[in-house]
């Protein structure tokens, strides 16, 4: 099942975080723009826009994405751009909902 087609779980603490190999399957089905961290804790990415309107409506997007799945990232902006960067907090480390919240918000800007 795609990425984009899975709902996120919770998460509270219970769970191992992904392994590096496991990370990296999976962000092999995200677009080239999500980076693994080196110690394979986080990813994030970059989305760069033609202004202030465009890029506050699409941190909107991903803030409906986080609200419908239960699932937060880290989102700094400015005027024309946004970085947004996933970790799953209670593991301290990466999930599946982290890959599954990323996929979404490539389906916005494809």
């Amino acid at each position: 099942m795609k990425l984009t087609e899975r709902r996120c779980v919770p998460c509270e603490g219970k769970t191992d975080p992904l392994s590096r190999e496991q990370a990296e399957t999976l962000l092999q089905e995200l677009s080239s723009r999500w980076q693994l961290d080196a110690e394979a804790k986080r990813i994030n990415a970059g989305f760069d826009f033609k202004n202030y309107y465009q890029t506050m409506a699409f941190v909107n997007a991903v803030a409906w994405i986080a609200h419908t799945e239960d699932h937060h990232p880290d989102i700094s902006f400015g005027y024309k751009h946004c970085d947004i960067q996933y970790s799953t907090h209670a593991i301290r480390g990466l999930s599946d909902n982290d890959f599954i919240c990323a996929a979404k918000i490539d389906a916005l800007v494809e």
